[in-house]
């Protein structure tokens, strides 16, 4: 039998894993096994993309070079960002070598903290788990991500970017935060500002300012337009010949990123170029990035018509990187929102039911696939059906999620819709009991949430259950 209580207008049930007795154990069990697993699936960079940053760094400020003629010693590899990012790491050529891993790796870990939070919090309050132990066990599986090991043992920038878009459209863009309240509209004045810093730090980013612009929010695309130009006008006036050099050279030398044919590029290019290396098909890519970005905009526009940033976060994430004509393994950390909202959606279903067993299935095969390394089997050789399929195994991936990622129906007329949660929200993330600000569900006295009509996808799965679940003492969101 198992009783509820209330706690925080949650529905916590007793027993199991919401005891700390069970709980701490099962996290400490749970971060060796992660551990063991990296001591040997993880494969040591020794910060690679770092000591570029902090070599192009002292050679630029300390030196008086040019950074974008300093290449990486005994490589071709040399500082491929913006200036506007050389500003921002300014810093690195007044720090040490140890002193700038211990920063990366603080920055990296408590960005990816704060994001997964965000994105995880909802479904421990909808399922009852206790919200420590939800993060907990995330966060000890996000560290056994390929994408996110690759990002810190390489010393990548990729979860503070992820972090600036997050944080922009979850708590800036949405019409509700992550933890359920309306967003103040002072603060939704600033909606598009992550965006645009994160895009003039990397242009990859700037898929974004396409979905605020495909979806129809004018000022937070003009926001993060101008903010992107800003920062980037701003560096042209303190560096020029830096800036003179990235514009009209650096950015268009594709020798200082790789080989588009490599293994580790898992977008529709590097699928591409791994047909015929020697003779890609342009015309082949330009064909596969025009139906994703068709699929993407047909998926995303009712996303946000909803107000499901969190979804419109993480399908843009995934068609980002696809049409990327370089997406490293470590860039597939922008799937990390798409992989944590198919298991809300499996939670959010009812318990046994197809469509929970179909979503969680997915993302399970998901996880496990992005955790081992699959494609490195076919580095060297690629040719052949299994070839072709095995070396591409993170594209398809990525196409799986873009297609299957369940995306919430539009609110009724008056209603908002929380962004990302099926089901109505208590201001705490419950769904049994209506947020008196949040007339989603029905303030005091009105009537409670209402099943929304079945909203059509690629899938018969692909619509977001909206049944409040959990028992009648606070509902579970």
């Amino acid at each position: 039998m198992v009783s509820l209580r209330k706690a925080k207008g949650a529905v916590v049930p007793r027993g199991g894993f919401s005891r700390a007795r069970y709980q701490v154990p099962f996290v400490i069990a749970l971060a060796v096994l992660v551990t063991g697993f990296l001591s040997v699936a993880a494969v040591r960079h020794g910060f690679f993309d770092l000591a570029v940053y902090w070599g192009a760094l002292h050679h630029w400020v300390r030196a008086d070079g040019m950074i974008y003629d300093w290449l990486k010693p005994d490589s071709k590899y040399g500082f491929t960002y913006p200036p506007f990012a050389a500003l921002v790491m300014y810093p690195l050529a007044y720090l040490s070598w140890h002193t700038a891993i211990v920063i990366h790796v603080a920055s990296t870990v408590l960005a990816s903290t704060l994001l997964i939070w965000w994105l995880v919090d909802p479904l421990a309050r909808r399922t009852g788990w206790t919200r420590w132990f939800t993060l907990a066990v995330t966060l000890c599986l996000a560290a056994a991500f390929e994408p996110m090991r690759e990002t810190v043992n390489f010393g990548q920038v990729n979860m503070l970017l992820l972090f600036l878009v997050g944080a922009d459209l979850l708590w800036l863009v949405a019409p509700v935060t992550p933890f359920g309240r309306r967003t103040p509209t002072r603060w939704r004045r600033l909606a598009g500002v992550g965006i645009g810093l994160a895009t003039a730090v990397k242009l990859t980013p700037g898929i974004f300012i396409v979905y605020l612009l495909v979806t129809g929010r004018w000022r937070a695309t003009l926001v993060a337009a101008g903010t992107a130009a800003g920062a980037t006008l701003f560096a042209a006036a303190l560096a020029p010949d830096a800036s003179r050099e990235f514009w009209t050279a650096a950015l268009w030398d594709t020798d200082r990123v790789g080989t588009l044919s490599f293994i580790s590029n898992q977008s529709w290019q590097g699928m591409v170029a791994r047909l015929d290396p020697t003779h890609p098909s342009r015309l082949l890519w330009l064909l596969l990035v025009a139906a994703t970005l068709a699929v993407w905009v047909w998926r995303v526009r009712p996303a946000a018509a909803a107000g499901d940033e969190a979804t419109g976060l993480a399908l843009t994430g995934v068609v980002g990187s696809l049409v990327s004509p370089v997406t490293w393994v470590h860039h597939l950390v922008w799937l990390i929102p798409a992989l944590i909202l198919l298991v809300d959606h499996a939670y959010a279903a009812p318990a046994g039911s197809r469509r929970r067993r179909t979503l969680l299935g997915c993302a399970i095969v998901a996880y496990l696939v992005l955790i081992s390394r699959l494609v490195w089997i076919w580095e060297r050789r690629f040719d052949g059906l299994l070839g072709f399929v095995g070396s591409n195994a993170y594209v398809w991936v990525s196409v799986a999620l873009l297609l299957v990622l369940p995306v919430r129906p539009p609110a009724r007329p008056g209603g908002v819709v929380v962004p990302g949660r099926p089901g109505a929200s208590d201001g705490r993330g419950g769904a049994g009991r209506p947020d008196r600000t949040d007339r989603s569900g029905g303030g005091a006295g009105e009537p409670g949430p209402r099943r929304p009509r079945p909203f059509p996808w690629p899938l018969g799965f692909a619509t977001a259950d909206a049944r409040p679940r959990g028992g009648t003492v606070g509902g579970v969101h």
